[in-house]
């Protein structure tokens, strides 16, 4: 019963200081701001030549409205260049290259960088087309962002005003935020990332990550921190820490928001928790002893590391999980307290409430997001093993395959996308029905713990459930084109 008692406090400890990290975000973005941004006013003539790189890979649905977004933008038309940077195997080539040909006919300052392999994978194609440009700032929006007319006009004079800011980060909106449950989940989780997290990292001087689309980076920070690097499969949170080790600032701007797409199937999602799970933790693993070593402040080396144990510190959470019901059976749960597994839990879902509230509180549409909560936990739940199962893979060395998070535009979802099998379904479900042994257990010896179990059941059996639905859906869809 001791050594149950122990394991039971090795696993909670981290988790506990994991959440104290969350906690103390929230204190930073209650809190007065650090520094306070006022960028200069400059003229005309004083803005200087930006590059705006559209990364591609297979994104036939999306690739117009990107386009039409970015040639949209206001800035002087003889300082904007565009890098269409296309890594696609499918018919996304003939379609940006056509519009790339009429966009120059109409006198657009754009390129289409065509590679026929992916080596580097995104960080390859951004620092493969950083040597055919001579900009001295760098935006970068994914193919299914749709940057505000204004976004260049609100970032470039930060970027002016202040020669060591290397990255101005924008919030991240939704396009279709309603489509369904899964969304509404995913967009309520990304707003208390931007709305909170990032914006408390920002206004605190603590590190936080560039997020890959929305923002704009300068040309010296880039090369000055080593480049893109293909290493890892995140090289936006590779690049990010890199530079701010080497001094630069980065500034995130809560109320420039740029919309994009959140998936709307399960498999999508899936994918993409997976690629950020391993990338994070190889970014760890890469770039964690460097970081201890570096001359940032102790503060910002703690809240640094937790900001990237988000996903390596889960495996913990499924193992707490699986002894519960021993820790119950032996007894051994009576003396040890469970105060702690509730606080570990409440720190990232207070997170998510906040987020509403300081994106939607001049209305009530806020609460109808913070009612989404449960659901949202429910899903992050049945996630676990998905990540988790990424984080191993880490281990293992090696960079892996950058699995793309389908986009769809205004076509139906799923539709032209081929899904694989997912082998840890069968976990998620097995790991379902474990969640309600343990349910049903708890009834009997903890009866404060049946929502604990109950959640993870409920959420293994619908991520499972979901990503067979996805898979069916698909086969159907492929069977009907094989047919007609």
């Amino acid at each position: 019963m001791l050594l149950l008692q122990l394991i039971y406090a090795a696993l909670i400890a981290p988790l506990m200081i994991y959440a104290m990290g969350v906690f103390y975000l929230v204190f930073v973005y209650f809190r007065p701001a650090r520094r306070v941004i006022v960028p200069h006013y400059f003229a005309e003539d004083d803005l200087p030549l930006v590059t705006v790189q559209l990364p591609l890979y297979n994104e036939r649905y999306v690739v117009g409205r990107l386009l039409d977004a970015v040639v949209r933008l206001d800035y002087p038309r003889d300082r904007l260049h565009i890098q269409v940077l296309d890594d696609s195997t499918d018919e996304t080539t003939g379609i940006a290259a056509g519009r790339v040909r009429a966009l120059r006919a109409a006198g657009v300052h754009i390129d289409l960088l065509h590679r026929t392999d992916r080596a580097g994978f995104k960080g390859g194609a951004l620092g493969e087309a950083l040597a055919h440009t001579e900009g001295g700032f760098v935006a970068i929006f994914d193919a299914d962002f749709i940057p505000p007319t204004d976004f260049l006009r609100r970032t470039i004079p930060i970027l002016l005003s202040d020669s060591r800011c290397g990255v101005v980060q924008g919030r991240w909106a939704h396009l279709n935020a309603e489509e369904n449950i899964l969304t509404r989940c995913q967009a309520l989780m990304l707003d208390g990332h931007f709305a909170i997290e990032q914006h408390a990292r920002s206004k605190g001087g603590l590190l936080f990550s560039f997020n890959g689309t929305g923002g704009v980076w300068r040309r010296a920070a880039i090369e000055d921190a080593g480049g893109w690097q293909g290493d890892t499969l995140t090289e936006d949170a590779d690049l990010s820490l890199r530079a701010q080790m080497r001094g630069w600032q980065f500034v995130f701007l809560p109320d420039l928001a740029t919309a994009g797409e959140v998936s709307p199937v399960m498999s999508g999602f899936k994918g993409q928790q997976a690629r950020w799970a391993k990338g994070t933790t190889q970014t760890l693993f890469k770039l964690g002893r460097a970081l201890l070593r570096s001359p940032l402040t102790a503060r910002q080396k703690i809240m640094a590391i937790l900001g990237v144990l988000a996903y390596p510190i889960q495996p913990l959470g499924l193992a707490l999980l699986l002894i519960m019901p021993l820790l119950m059976v032996s007894g051994a749960l009576r003396d040890m307290p469970v105060a702690p597994l509730g606080v570990a839990g409440l720190a990232v879902p207070l997170l998510y409430i906040l987020g509403q509230k300081a994106l939607y509180g001049a209305s009530w549409a806020w609460l109808r997001g913070a009612a989404r909560l449960p659901l949202l936990l429910i899903l992050s739940s049945g996630m676990v093993l998905n990540n988790i199962v990424a984080v191993l893979r880490a281990f293992r060395g090696g960079v892996g395959v950058f699995q793309r998070t389908p986009k769809f535009g205004d076509a139906p979802s799923g539709k032209g996308y081929t899904i694989r099998p997912d082998l840890t379904t069968i976990g998620e479900f097995f790991l379902g029905v474990y969640s309600v042994c343990g349910a049903v257990l708890a009834w009997r010896y903890a009866p404060g713990l049946i929502v604990y179990f109950a959640t993870y059941a409920v959420g293994f059996f619908m991520v499972s459930g979901w990503t067979l639905a996805d898979l069916w859906s698909a086969r159907r869809h492929m069977f009907g084109k094989l047919t007609s």
